[in-house]
């Protein structure tokens, strides 16, 4: 009889794992379920590093209002972001100090946590059975939901945390969505251009210089000289061939071409056609990160050279105001910030500096203010502006911190900022479309003072229409108000 029992039980075990075998087959996302405000909402489980209660974070100054502070997670601080606050979902204050509910996610290689209202559990689904989003769902901007998707009779709102917290795939991919997004954060590659490769003479100049050759006795040299340009020719590129590469570099990597950048982009054509043989088809974002390589302004995502620094502090105009107002648009993770915060600080030491820092890739102004820098730079003209920290990493001391207002906005939408001295916007006009373009150069004009100055990238140049004076030093034009 036990025999018996036995071998049923058995049959039954083989039995239920096969229908989970077969169950399984069918499961093919599993989602993180949580609620905002009562509401249920879902990420994509490969997204969660693990749930976690915690509390008494630790507050940054001149952080955005979603951000809570930092919290030490065994050992590695990072940065905590209620998400709550930044779909402007209505969040009652808790007197109580209780701990707070948090997802931790890694996006980017990068740690952070996110507050939630409650965490509910872990789902599978079918990926066949996510409906595309709806703005009907959800009290949050559709373009940061990925779908929605039912379970047990609940709907579930899927988020879009790439979208939401990273956005360079989104940018790379999809180059339609450039309208929604506006200014597209820095391409990852360019942080390794350090230097601007010199320009190639045009083939006008070695015509130009036959003549002076002419006069020599000996007229063979002069035949020979001529000879190569005569017979090697640099394969003409076409205005179609321009327009393939125009549409490919907007499509691959949101890079848009207009007059702000046409000079440059027709220039880099000619060289592109010579350096393929005539082939000037961009098929890969590979291809177009080798058209644009020569295009991003030095230092690009890097630190900055003492003599690039010395450059740019050149340019800044005489300024006696007591507060020297700053508008850095496309700010990345910082880098460029805090450089051009030292230079301000050497250049108007009786001056309060302010920086509006702004970029739409969350994540990165989201950590700026957590920045460490390499040791090596405190032997360098960094060294005055730097402090050491308890773990002996270095960071920028208070003075250079408090100087930075680090803000998540596209600046393409209305800006609500003071009127300003400096403006400085490397590279980022490029990465807008014509009409966004318009905008914001339009909101420079408008929001820069008389005696006030623009940088813009080391490629770019400011439509003559808008009738902007220009000062040049080194490689470095700033533009003016004339």
């Amino acid at each position: 009889m036990d025999s018996l029992n036995i071998n049923a039980a058995v049959e039954k075990v083989l039995s239920q794992t096969e229908e989970l075998k077969e169950a399984a087959t069918f499961i093919d996302f599993k989602m993180v379920t949580f609620t905002l405000s009562g509401k249920d909402y879902a990420i994509d489980i490969m997204h969660v590093k693990e749930i976690a209660k915690a509390g008494k974070f630790t507050y940054v100054p001149n952080t955005l209002p979603f951000v809570l502070g930092v919290y030490n997670l065994r050992g590695e601080i990072i940065p905590i972001l209620d998400l709550r606050i930044f779909f402007n979902i209505d969040v009652v204050k808790d007197e109580t100090k209780r701990m707070q509910n948090l997802l931790i996610l890694s996006i980017d290689d990068q740690i952070f946590g996110l507050v939630v209202d409650k965490i509910d559990k872990v789902i599978g689904v079918q990926k066949s059975s996510i409906q595309p989003p709806h703005p009907l769902f959800g009290d949050i901007n559709i373009k940061y939901i990925d779908g929605v998707v039912e379970s047990n009779n609940r709907l579930y709102v899927l988020l879009d945390v790439l979208r939401i917290f990273s956005m360079k795939d989104a940018a790379a991919e999809n180059a339609d969505d450039a309208d929604e997004k506006g200014v597209a954060p820095k391409i990852t590659a360019v942080s390794q251009q350090f230097a601007q490769q010199p320009v190639a003479p045009k083939p006008a100049a070695v015509e130009k210089s036959a003549p002076v050759q002419a006069e020599k006795p000996v007229q063979a040299p002069v035949q020979q000289s001529a000879a190569p340009v005569e017979t090697a020719p640099k394969p003409a590129v076409s205005e179609i061939d321009i327009k393939f590469i125009v549409e490919s570099l907007a499509s691959l990597k949101n890079f848009n071409v207009t007059d702000v950048n046409e000079t440059w982009t027709k220039r880099r054509c000619a060289e592109w056609a010579n350096q393929r043989g005539g082939n000037t088809q961009l098929q890969s974002s590979a291809d177009a990160d080798e058209f644009l390589k020569d295009f991003w302004s030095v230092h690009n995502g890097g630190w900055w050279s003492e003599k690039y620094a010395d450059t740019v502090k050149q340019l800044l105009p005489p300024n006696a105001a007591k507060q020297i107002v700053v508008w850095n648009p496309g700010c990345g993770k910082g880098v460029e910030t805090y450089s051009l915060a030292c230079i301000l600080k050497d250049k108007y030491p009786e001056a309060k500096i302010k920086i509006y820092a702004q970029d739409i890739d969350l994540l990165s102004v989201s950590n700026a203010g957590l920045m460490s820098v390499p040791a090596e730079l405190s032997q360098q003209w960094y060294g005055p502006y730097l402090t050491k920290k308890a773990n002996n990493e270095y960071t920028f001391n208070a003075d250079i911190k408090d100087s930075i207002m680090f803000e998540y906005h596209d600046c393409k939408n209305t800006n609500v900022l003071p009127m300003v001295d400096i403006i400085f916007a490397r590279d980022v006009l490029s990465c807008c479309d014509a009409q966004t373009q318009n905008v914001i150069i339009s909101d420079f004009q408008e929001k820069l003072k008389g005696n006030g100055i623009i940088i813009v990238g080391d490629n770019e140049s400011l439509p003559s229409n808008y009738g902007f004076g220009e000062k040049t030093v080194g490689a470095i034009t700033a533009y003016t108000k004339d």
